[in-house]
């Protein structure tokens, strides 16, 4: 509720008003945004009008685009920033093309230069729609206040239907004061979150993925995101648990399966995949992509599946069928529909069950991976070996807590070692661009989307100092998120490639140590500094009992000195 009331009885909106009164019909409760001249009558908007949206002021434009995307993957509700003309606009796309490529619902609004100041040279102009258009599933600038309602209909109907995606809204200064119908504000409500107006699969689609699968020996089931997305972790479950399927996933994947389910094996590929888990692709006569672009990452540069494997392949964007592998069986639909659609088929004729013995085989593969895991989890050298941390992660973190890293180095540590005991959306990084400083943004939205979840942001010191200034926002606005810090003032990930691919010439990768702690404490968080393996479990066990929110600076080993999980490093 917000000081003024807007109880006359009225016929037009300004066009800011009504950019407002449209984000209400959509349901949109967070607005993550940065002030700036151009976004002046939005801004009053908010403040005179009657409404219930929270707007979040973040430090960073970048930061508030992660933002709305953690709070969109981890809701399935439209994520909504906004940021003022020139340096906020270029400051906001990085969000808006990582959620894009992560099939991620999220809306950038970003207010732009006077329509009457076109061509004239005002400050911080720029042509938003030729920046946004080939990063964002659908974008326009609009050029009259009358046509912001329909705009912004269009915008949700495309960030929430066939393969969800980005958009965005670029509205001039001059339009927000412009009048606009009332009678328009008016939005369809199935857009208010994602995937909208699912397609299911076509006549004989399903039977010829079941034909498929039954006519293989060593079947794997490799997921996605778009598991998750669709929500079908549900009907997964009873696929792969009746046929004894194994199911590997890609890093965005994670949740398609609960971690401990005897058929999941885990994260698979060139990062957060292990020696173990890579038998499963390598030996497999099909593969069954759900969910996934079966992308460079997940088949370690298409090493695995080989040129003689038999692919099905069902997702909602037809795009990605083919793209990579030649496929035998091909289903364009939502996963949710496809495989109840195909589980209805089985139950019909329970005849026809065979099963692959695949819980085995996960069985002696996690027997393997975690055995290795645990004799490095134990190791007393200081620096503290990652595999400590994500030991004592596990020992901690209550099961319902949503993990978010940054691309760096925790990320093929979580993927490969965290497990998670419940499926769904637990797991959230940036991997379709992988930008540093990720965290901490998309953390404070899941927060914000699941308040009732504890929230952790993991990350680099490198991805640290991108984002700490938004540690300020996590205080103002006393988000009870733990952050913690992996400490090797290095460009680790970079510095670990050099390692490898140059013979060890490093060249400007490393950075000086820092106490990140103390800048937090200054910042006003809880912090505490980790530099013994011994210490590492019960820190984590005081900032999560700790209110409010808390940091914790781990000294790890350097990357390069890990053998993490990661394909070309390991050995």
């Amino acid at each position: 509720m917000h000081k003024n009331s807007d109880t006359a009885i009225r016929n037009t909106y300004n066009g800011a008003e009504a950019m407002l009164r449209m984000l209400e019909a959509y349901d949109v409760r967070h607005v993550f945004g940065l002030c700036g001249d151009t976004t002046l009558p939005f801004y009053d908007a908010l403040y005179r009008l009657d409404h219930n949206i929270d707007h979040i002021l973040a430090r960073d434009e970048r930061t508030a685009a992660y933002m709305a995307d953690g709070y969109a993957r981890a809701s399935r509700r439209v994520g909504v920033c906004e940021g003022p003309s020139g340096g906020g606009a270029t400051y906001i796309l990085p969000g808006l093309i990582e959620a894009n490529e992560s099939s991620s619902a999220v809306l950038g609004i970003t207010t732009d230069v006077s329509v009457s100041s076109y061509a004239k040279f005002p400050l911080t102009e720029v042509d938003q729609e030729a920046l946004m258009r080939p990063l964002t599933k659908w974008n326009t600038v609009v050029k009259r206040a009358d046509h912001i309602p329909r705009m912004m209909r269009r915008a949700f109907r495309n960030m929430t239907t066939g393969r969800p995606g980005s958009a965005h809204l670029g509205i001039p200064y001059d339009i927000q004061y412009d009048p606009v119908d009332v009678a328009d504000i008016w939005a369809d409500e199935t857009h208010q979150s994602f995937p909208a107006w699912r397609a299911a699969p076509e006549p004989g689609a399903a039977q010829a993925v079941i034909d498929a699968i039954l006519s293989a020996k060593r079947p794997l089931i490799v997921c996605g995101g778009g598991i998750v997305i669709a929500d079908a972790c549900a009907e997964l479950d009873k696929l792969a648990s009746r046929l004894d399927i194994a199911v590997a996933t890609s890093i965005s994947g994670q949740g398609s399966l609960s971690d401990l389910h005897p058929n999941c094996a885990g994260v698979v590929g060139s990062n957060g995949g292990t020696d173990e888990s890579w038998e499963l692709i390598q030996l497999a006569d099909m593969v069954i992509f759900l969910g996934c672009r079966a992308g460079s990452t997940t088949t370690a540069r298409w090493e695995a599946p080989g040129r003689k494997t038999r692919i099905v392949h069902i997702d909602s964007d037809p795009d990605t069928i083919g793209a990579n592998y030649q496929t035998e069986v091909g289903v364009v639909a939502d996963l949710r529909l496809a495989l109840s659609e195909i589980n209805r088929q089985l139950d019909a004729d329970s005849n026809t069950i065979k099963r692959f013995g695949g819980a085995a085989t996960v069985k002696e593969i996690k027997r393997r991976k975690f055995a290795r895991f645990a004799s490095l989890a134990r190791c007393p050298d200081v620096p503290i070996r990652p595999e400590v941390l994500i030991a004592a992660m596990q020992k901690t973190l209550p099961s319902n807590t949503i993990v978010v890293s940054d691309p760096g180095t925790s990320c093929p540590y979580i993927s490969a070692f965290l497990q998670s005991s419940e499926a769904g959306r637990r797991f959230i990084t940036n991997r379709a661009h992988g930008a540093l400083g990720y965290s901490l943004g998309a953390a404070i939205g899941a927060w914000f989307a699941r308040p009732q979840n504890p929230v952790v942001a993991v990350m680099g010191d490198g991805s640290f100092g991108f984002s700490a200034g938004d540690l300020e926002t996590l205080c103002r606005l006393n988000v009870p998120l733990m952050v913690i810090v992996i400490s090797n003032a290095s460009f680790g990930w970079i510095k670990a490639s050099q390692h490898d691919d140059c013979g060890a010439r490093y060249h400007n990768v490393d950075f000086s140590v820092t106490n990140h702690a103390r800048i937090a404490a200054e910042y006003g968080l809880k912090s505490w500094r980790v530099t013994e393996p011994n210490d590492v479990a019960d820190t984590l066990t005081l900032a999560l009992a700790a209110d409010g929110p808390t940091l914790v600076d781990v000294d790890c080993l350097a990357l390069e000195l890990s053998n993490a999980p990661v394909r070309r490093w390991m050995g």
